[in-house]
């Protein structure tokens, strides 16, 4: 263990190191941090509006939406019940991302966004596009043929990649994904049956990323999705937040002092969580209380928020391996761009280990009917402890929370899971039994 680990030692929650499971709650919180929150997703919801006529033309999937990029929100009330059933707890919805129309998975609001985004400014470069163009005509010959011109690139372990990917080719560029070599096969399979070109890299995720950046970098054609350090990514994933509130509406759920919202967000290198955690914050402040869940293996968030946001810290300097079947979740360092952001607006951090997992996912189909691969089933285990934990129970009374229990609406944000192969998900039933 290295002088960085033996000093960050101190200020981990017990049993970390260990693999425990833990709730851990951030001493940086500050509560009346949210509106105004820079920076202002406002323009990727802007880009979406005026980019959902194209969106429709590229993928016929997005017709009946409008091209809008829209997922169910799910009473999960019975699942609920089953595990609560003596609990006053509010309602539990699920954020069905993992059934997002074209991607499937959360990854999509961020990919899409920054590959728009790439599009309208090449497309204006070249004249093809004015402030009033429609951008349905970034689907035309002669748009494509510009687009043909260019290779867009990012590391990924599967569902960001995949988004990429989709999007990339949907509107005529070369697409490229770099993973390392120990990524789930099945998903390299489904980028390659979609013609999306699979680069293997020895090494974990960060490896995979600092190739592909490196390879982009000679490449004055080549555009790189940074999931470490892209802000167009994070105010994709910020976007989201709207689309909860008019749901949350809808569903006659008010956000304030007395009706608290608790989401749960399961958490990788940290672009995807944070941004709907920074729009949400936006949106209500004080009344949003954001956790993040990670696996025992990789809590590389909660590492570095721990540390501090100075200085790089990843899991292996803490004696974790990063090794965990929740693959889209398998991050040995957090974002530098998305850490610093979530100091002040992160609530907590739980961890949870594979077995749990697997058992979430499957109480969630057979309670609920609904499917999604286990790591986007990771929220699930968010409420309890929130209810039945010593640092849960702290939590709520420091926030005045007890009395509102019963007002609560907890959004459990599944990230993945709908594009999963039949085989894969009867191996991942039967782990969920076997647990």
């Amino acid at each position: 263990m290295n002088a960085v680990s033996t000093s960050l030692l101190a200020r981990l929650p017990k049993g970390l190191s260990e693999r425990q499971p833990l709730l851990w709650l951030n001493p940086g919180y500050e509560a009346a941090v949210g509106p105004g929150l820079d920076p202002d997703p406002a323009p990727a919801e802007a880009r979406y509006e005026r980019c959902a006529g194209l969106l429709a033309r590229v993928f016929p999937d997005l017709a009946a939406s409008g091209g809008r990029l829209t997922s169910p929100l799910a009473s999960i009330d019975r699942l609920r019940d089953h595990l609560h059933p003596a609990q006053a707890t509010g309602a539990w919805f699920m954020k069905r991302d993992d059934s997002l129309p074209v991607a499937g998975s959360v990854k999509a609001r961020g990919g899409f966004h920054e590959i728009l985004s790439f599009a309208e400014r090449i497309a204006t470069e070249h004249g093809l596009l004015g402030a009033d163009t429609d951008r349905a005509v970034l689907a035309d010959p002669a748009a494509r043929a510009l687009f043909g011109r260019y290779t867009v690139a990012v590391g990924s372990t599967g569902n960001l990649g995949l988004a990429i990917g989709l999007i990339g080719a949907g509107l005529g560029f070369r697409a490229v994904v770099h993973m390392s070599a120990d990524a789930k096969e099945w998903k390299k399979q489904r980028l390659r049956d979609h013609g999306i070109e699979v680069v293997e890299h020895e090494g974990d995720y960060a490896a995979a990323v600092a190739a592909g950046r490196a390879v982009a970098e000679a490449d004055p054609y080549s555009y790189f999705v940074d999931d470490e350090h892209s802000l167009p990514l994070f105010l994709g994933y910020a976007a989201a937040a709207r689309e909860l509130q008019q749901q949350l509406r809808q569903a006659g759920r008010p956000v304030d002092a007395e009706h608290p919202l608790f989401v749960y967000l399961p958490c990788g290198v940290g672009g995807a969580p944070g941004g709907v955690l920074h729009g949400l914050k936006r949106l209500w402040g004080a009344h949003v209380h954001g956790f993040f869940v990670e696996p025992v293996a990789c809590p590389c968030m909660l590492v570095q928020l721990a540390a501090g946001c100075q200085t790089p810290v990843s899991v292996y300097d803490v004696g974790l391996d990063n090794r965990t079947e929740a693959d889209g979740l398998a991050v040995a360092q957090a974002s530098p761009l998305v850490a610093p952001m979530m100091a002040r607006v992160l609530s907590g951090d739980f961890t949870v280990d594979d077995a749990s997992l697997f058992r979430a996912a499957k109480a969630l189909e057979d309670i609920e009917g609904i499917y999604v691969e286990p790591s986007a089933a990771a929220g699930l285990q968010g409420p309890g402890r929130l209810l039945q934990t010593p640092q849960g129970q702290q939590y709520l009374k420091q926030h005045g929370l007890e009395p509102h229990l019963g007002n609560a609406t907890h959004v459990i944000w599944s990230t993945g899971g709908s594009l999963v192969p039949e085989p894969i998900r009867q191996a991942f039933r039967a782990r969920g039994l076997a647990q």
